[in-house]
């Protein structure tokens, strides 16, 4: 139910009291379907894609919006895996997490810049209760790709001391597609390690966190003949094209009661290892990027029905260059906003508004082994400043229905890509040039949301328009250099808009029936459209509940023919997709079990997804995937 999902990034509190729009996946929803990654999961809610290279390599799409236009926050902190490239992944496995709160439009007052489509919020497991130690182990099976993953945890709360510690492997082969081909090289493995370490006092809080993960994902590029050769077809060997990701995040999440009001403070480190052997058997690109970031919000309540937030959020990163081939130079970020939002409760309405001002420092250095000899790509130095706000209301006329109304702006500081590319993009073979006197991408969100909640009725409806000044993007130049197509990037004003709607069915208390539908479209001033937008795609579930033990889902998902393709895209054919699952819950000497058979594209379809940029060396989508899970609680 809607009235269910909470968002915690601005306060706690249900959906019906926020003006803005908010989805979100629960455990049971993660454990219950069939999910390659977090972003894999994402895809299933209204209104989100993923663009991918292959089952390994996916970023989160929200209303057309992708990479740095979204922002991450994990543990306390924001979470940057080099988004600026297509082919860049999010890399965020499910294991761990307890849900996930995604925010709908900008989001800037906040979190800053790169909020402009919205924030994804993971939020980790919660503790084990009062007194108690808790272990569990899980395992996963995947047919398509001979896949397995393992994860298992333990945590203890001894009251003032909390902590847990959780370890995860995922390590998939080559996926097949709908006429059981195999896609050589789209195997991929990842290892993870978290552990929190959390105090408590009798008015504070705090919570230490570290995740560890190292990943390793095979590449396809357009002319990938002869830099794999065929193996077994189970092999996990990394000896062609790659992508090797390691990073490492440690924060501290604190909370202060007050006499009047609570104080957060939270702060930390993130190391993001980027290295790609596009062929050769060697390392070309080696990148580090490192983070530091704190945030502090105060919370003040001015009376009972109003409360003031008061926050500053700062963040330092480093760009390194460590390989032969040098995509974006070695560089320096230094961002800082100061934002105020005030939240207020009238006679039935929710109401929020909110201002920020921030700055951003740019500089890029001198860096070996880039190529600066166009003249177009120098070193450089800038500041980038800003000012947005927001505002909003959430009526409840009665208990069953609520209107929200709001708009909000969001800023982008163009990323190192689009101000200094200067080379040979491999992963699309693209010769890509950027600009260093790029402007900040401005954008402004309007939005209407109408829900209905009933005993057997649950109904949600939104329309948006997103309006963009200063929109980055890449076009074609018509012209070549090396044989290569030369892409620059540019700026123009541009719009997006759309709809989502969804409806819940409950005829029977163990009977539900679901459908959504959701339309995007992206459009530049001149009436050309935005690339990697998704197609118009309709879903219908039925779920079936016997005695909360069994619980079984079957439905389908209808994705409409993209025929508007931007300048370099092809448009797409239209595919609808069958899937299922059972989840059954089992006692057995006290410990609760939980098995889960779910499986995709039931009837073996051979189809390309808009989104796909494997469509572009003529590869198709996965073909019928099953999954087996089993979790299992080690102790009563």
């Amino acid at each position: 139910m809607l009235n269910t999902v909470t968002i915690s990034g601005i306060k706690k509190q249900t959906y019906r009291h926020s003006p803005f729009n908010i989805a979100g996946l629960s455990l049971p929803q993660l454990q219950s379907n069939l999910n390659f990654s977090l972003t894999d999961a994402l895809a299933k809610i209204p209104g989100i894609s993923q663009l991918t290279t292959g089952n390994g390599i996916s970023k989160p799409v929200i209303r057309g919006l992708y990479g740095n236009r979204i922002q991450v926050v994990m543990m306390g902190l924001r979470f940057d895996n080099q988004q600026w490239q297509d082919e860049h992944g999010l890399g965020l496995s499910i294991a761990g997490i307890d849900h996930v709160e995604v925010l709908k439009g900008p989001s800037s007052i906040l979190y800053g810049t790169d909020a402009v489509a919205g924030v994804i919020r993971v939020v980790e497991e919660k503790p084990a209760p009062a007194d108690s130690v808790q272990s569990d182990i899980g395992l996963s099976t995947f047919s398509n790709t001979a896949g397995l993953s393992v994860n298992a945890g333990i945590k203890k709360n001894a009251g003032a001391k909390k902590w847990r510690v959780r370890l995860s492997a995922d390590s998939h082969g080559d996926y097949s597609d709908g006429n059981g081909k195999r896609i050589l090289n789209s195997r991929f493995a990842t290892y993870n390690l978290k552990v929190s370490l959390g105090f408590s006092g009798k008015k504070w809080f705090s919570q230490n966190n570290f995740y560890s993960s190292f990943g390793r994902f095979g590449f396809i590029t357009k002319d990938n003949t002869g830099k794999k050769l065929a193996d077994a077809r189970i092999s996990r060997n990394f000896d062609g094209p790659n992508h090797t990701v390691f990073f490492n995040v440690l924060s501290t999440e604190n909370t202060r009661i007050l006499r009047n009001g609570k104080l957060e403070i939270n702060g930390g480190l993130h190391s993001n290892l980027r290295m790609e052997n596009e062929a050769g058997n060697h390392v070309s690109l080696n990148m580090l990027l490192t983070s530091a970031t704190y945030a502090i919000r105060w919370y003040k309540p001015v009376n009972p029905h109003t409360e003031l937030i008061l926050g500053n959020e700062s963040q330092y990163q480093v760009t390194s260059n460590y390989g032969s081939r040098v995509i974006v130079p070695n560089a320096t970020t230094f961002e800082s906003l100061l934002a105020a939002y005030l939240k207020k409760k009238l006679h039935g309405l929710d109401m929020e508004t909110g201002i920020s001002a921030g700055n951003i420092h740019t500089s890029a250095r001198h860096t070996l082994n880039m190529d600066y000899s166009s003249g177009a790509i120098y070193p450089f130095a800038s500041w980038r400043p800003s000012l947005n706000g927001s505002a909003g209301i959430a009526f409840n006329p009665t208990g069953s229905w609520n209107i929200k109304l709001n708009a909000s702006t969001g800023y982008r500081a163009p990323n190192l890509a689009e101000l200094s590319a200067n080379g040979l993009h491999e992963g699309t073979l693209r010769y890509e040039i950027g600009d260093p006197l790029m402007k900040n991408e401005q954008n402004l969100n309007t939005e209407l949301n109408i829900n209905y909640e009933s005993r057997w009725l649950d109904f949600y409806a939104a329309a948006w328009l997103n309006q963009f000044k200063n929109f980055i993007y890449l076009a074609p130049t018509g012209t070549q250099l090396y044989g290569f197509d030369i892409y620059r990037f540019l700026q123009a004003n541009a719009s997006l808009y759309g709809a989502e709607l969804s409806i819940h069915l409950r005829p029977f208390k163990s009977v539900m029936f679901e459908s959504s539908y959701s339309t995007v479209t992206g459009k530049l001033y001149n009436d050309k459209m935005l690339p990697f937008i998704p197609a118009d795609k309709l879903t219908g579930d039925v779920h079936l509940s016997i005695n909360k033990k069994i619980n079984w889902t079957t439905g389908a998902v209808l994705v409409f023919a993209q025929q508007q393709p931007a300048d370099f895209e092809t448009a797409t054919p239209g595919y609808w997709l069958l899937h299922s699952s059972l989840v059954c819950q089992l006692s057995h000497r006290g410990k609760n079990i939980l098995i889960t058979i779910a499986a995709d594209n039931l009837l073996n379809k051979t189809y390309y997804d808009h989104l796909s940029r494997f469509k572009y060396f003529g590869i198709y989508n996965t073909g019928r995937n099953v999954m087996l899970s089993i979790a299992v609680p080690l102790n009563r």
